[in-house]
């Protein structure tokens, strides 16, 4: 049987997604809890890594599993053992060609940022800081010029085996509220580190450091150095997959 689940966790204290020789990972955790539950040994697909420090409200997994019990109970097993900061929002069985990965045809993702001269305690572990607000306006003209099919290579600081960095956006929000910045990017497919990139950019774009020229440049095939800086990584959540 073959089960899915949607998975919320804080990224803050892990490595990452995946398994790696160092470092806490949240696949780790739940393979670790699930073992400690029911004795089976399980591997977990998710619907792509995500990276240190990042969080995720609906990361997808599945597994392959020989219990004979209802699916919806897995949610329950591994919350039961699972630490405060990964939690399993639904489990679920699918069909023994679904993938995690590869079915997947769209994600959302949130990048979250706060103006303040200050660092907030409370903000750190879930948003960037800016020292000034941008301006709304630039931001909103730029982020036309990244939807739709682009070449994104330009937008990855990943030197991976990808068989292509094309990829298409087919929606980017940006919204404001109490001197807080929301970034929310649907895609068919991120390339590493792609939608901290694109942040990166359009925060350039607002404060007048970089051009839309210059978006379009990276876009055709210029150089990495033309956009801005990698946003850090507390600001990302995985919002949700869909099939």
């Amino acid at each position: 049987m073959r089960i899915a689940l949607v998975i919320e966790y804080d990224g803050t204290n892990y490595s990452g997604w995946q398994i790696q020789p160092n470092g806490k990972t949240v696949q780790e955790v739940i393979e670790n809890a699930y073992f400690t539950a029911t004795g089976e040994e399980i591997k977990l697909v998710a619907s792509g890594r995500t990276d240190a420090g990042v969080h995720a409200t609906g990361q997808v997994a599945h597994f392959d599993t020989k219990l004979s019990q209802p699916a919806k109970s897995f949610m329950h097993i591994l919350n039961n053992v699972l630490p405060e900061d990964i939690k399993v929002r639904d489990s679920f069985e699918v069909d023994e060609n679904f993938h995690a990965r590869y079915s997947a045809k769209r994600k959302t993702y949130a990048y979250s940022a706060y103006i303040d001269g200050f660092d907030r305690p409370l903000l750190r572990l879930y948003s960037a800081r800016l020292n000034k607000m941008p301006d709304i306006e630039k931001m909103q003209s730029a982020k036309n010029l990244l939807i739709g099919e682009h070449d994104f290579k330009c937008f990855s600081s990943s030197n991976s085996s990808v068989k292509t960095t094309v990829r298409t956006i087919y929606d980017l929000q940006i919204s404001i509220e109490n001197n807080r910045l929301t970034f929310t990017v649907t895609g068919n497919g991120f390339l590493y580190n792609m939608v901290r990139i694109i942040v990166g950019a359009l925060i350039e774009v607002g404060y007048g450091r970089l051009t839309e020229s210059e978006i379009l440049s990276a876009l055709s095939g210029g150089g990495r150095n033309l956009l801005g800086k990698t946003m850090p990584a507390c600001g990302l959540t995985l919002l949700s997959v869909e099939y």
